[in-house]
């Protein structure tokens, strides 16, 4: 009975922190593109139509990224203030 006053806590701080590992793996970007690597092993690297699909992927990807804090309107405002 004694141990499960040390292996409860034990338990709880190890469920926070995968908690935390999680919310860290998503905010930065870990489960954004899940199929580009599964389908990258079925292509040659050497082909020209792979490269232009990378390409473009990475040009779509690039298109919808969110703007950073430095590139948005309103802070360009407050520092010329």
């Amino acid at each position: 009975m004694s141990a499960l006053y040390l292996l409860i806590p034990v338990a709880v701080v190890v469920v926070g922190l995968v908690i935390l590992l999680f919310f860290w793996a998503v905010n930065n970007g870990q489960y954004d593109d899940l199929d580009s690597p599964a389908h990258s092993i079925l292509f040659d690297e050497d082909d020209p139509k792979h490269t232009e699909g990378i390409r473009q992927a990475d040009a779509v990807s690039a298109a919808e990224a969110p703007k950073t804090a430095a590139d948005h309107p309103s802070q360009h405002a407050k520092r010329h203030d």
